[in-house]
């Protein structure tokens, strides 16, 4: 009975050394000692189609547009639609106003609500109306807090030049950061994540789901999203790679995002994304195992792990406190002292020290991948239960700096 409580405990910590620890270092290893060029300029520049859905956005829907508008990349060869999905704020009015200004710019106000995948299906149909799908046209699909710098979709278009290519995701940099809050917790995250995925998409062409907020797509491999699939992102690239498809992710394409201060915000967004998160792992659990392929072992260590990372902590929360409860050792009683620091003491100093006005950088990260957890745990049971729809609420949109 030790043996199989030890076991539990090793299995369970190494999956999450692994995914947090262990394969990020690995990537990074192996991404430094493998060489790269980047890619020359094209001679002539794809046509894109700009995809955007959104719904209540009129504190940012002007400058997102403004932005669309300033890229440095032929203006002939862009095309904007965008599609609110049932918006009841100023967001209509607004758009209404620069299609009149534009004649790039296609806007449909939708009367009932679609959800983003669904508006994002019905734009493309419009897309390809005007421009056939094919290998030559791109699609640029973004989110309306998301700006993109000027250089940003040129050097998103010129990887196409690889016939091999069919997304390439954007390099997504945060402002506006706070002492407080989650910000900061949120940024070293995220910006983990943008590494990881260069790393991935470098190495083998298998970068494993793109940031869903910028980034460009060949419209010949574009796969419409279920009607109740809450992440679309990554259900499109998953489909890119069952047809064979690379997806790589460009640290010169930078465009910014104002991050979330606010947990309760954070963690209804994440607990969203979560619930999505599994419909993609069991729709695509044919990618992630046996994990002998670059794409399997790259799904698996980076997404699976990830998401199941809840159940893993449960284990070895089990895990201790059973080798604690049955025998008589005392490493065993120090182990499972360091346990309850670690789940419990610390998460709840950070919430003492923050009313306090005080802002430990540690114990807010420990606090955070808590909330991480607990959140995908929150989807995991959303999902069980069956998702009928899904329409969206945007979070608060914090401001950008000028």
């Amino acid at each position: 009975m030790e043996i199989f409580f030890l076991s539990l405990l090793f299995f369970s910590g190494i999956c999450l050394v692994h995914t947090y620890w262990f394969y990020p270092k690995l990537l990074r290893w192996l991404a430094d000692r493998q060489p790269s060029t980047p890619p020359g300029p094209p001679e002539t520049m794809p046509f894109v189609s700009v995809l955007m859905a959104v719904y209540n956005e009129e504190k940012v829907i002007a400058r997102k547009i403004d932005t669309l508008l300033r890229l440095n990349y032929p203006a002939d060869q862009i095309r904007i639609f965008i599609g609110s999905d049932h918006s009841s704020d100023g967001t209509n009015d607004i758009l209404e106003t620069y299609q009149q200004r534009d004649p790039r710019i296609r806007f449909h106000a939708f009367s009932e609500r679609n959800g983003k995948p669904g508006i994002i299906n019905r734009l493309y149909e419009e897309a390809i109306r005007f421009e056939p799908a094919s290998k030559d046209h791109l699609l640029l699909i973004t989110d309306a807090n998301v700006m993109l710098e000027p250089d940003c979709l040129y050097s998103l278009a010129r990887h196409f030049q690889d016939p091999e290519i069919a997304i390439v995701d954007a390099h997504m940099q945060h402002v506006g950061l706070q002492a407080e809050g989650i910000s900061r917790s949120e940024d070293q995250y995220l910006s983990g994540e943008v590494q990881l995925k260069h790393h991935e998409g470098k190495l083998w062409g298998t970068m494993i789901g793109p940031f869903g907020g910028c980034y460009t797509l060949r419209s010949d491999y574009f796969s419409p999203v279920p009607s109740n699939f809450l992440v679309d992102d990554f259900y499109i690239a998953m489909r890119v790679f069952e047809r064979g498809g690379r997806a790589i992710n460009d640290l010169e394409a930078v465009c910014v995002e104002a991050v979330s201060h606010e947990w309760r915000e954070e963690y209804r967004r994440k607990a969203r994304i979560s619930t999505g998160n599994y419909q993609n792992l069991v729709t695509f659990r044919h990618l992630w195992w046996p994990p002998f392929r670059p794409l399997s072992f790259a799904f698996l260590s980076h997404k699976v792990l990830r998401w199941l990372g809840p159940f893993f902590l449960i284990l070895f929360f089990a895990a201790s406190l059973a080798l604690w409860l049955l025998f008589d050792n005392y490493y065993y009683s120090w182990l499972f002292l360091c346990v309850i620091v670690f789940y419990f003491a610390l998460p709840i100093l950070d919430i003492l020290l923050r009313r306090g006005g005080i802002q430990w950088r540690f114990i807010r990260n420990i606090r955070y991948f808590f909330l991480m957890n607990l959140a995908l745990l929150t989807g995991f049971f959303r999902f069980i239960k069956g998702v009928n729809n899904n329409v969206w609420e945007p979070p608060k949109r914090q401001q950008l700096p000028s």
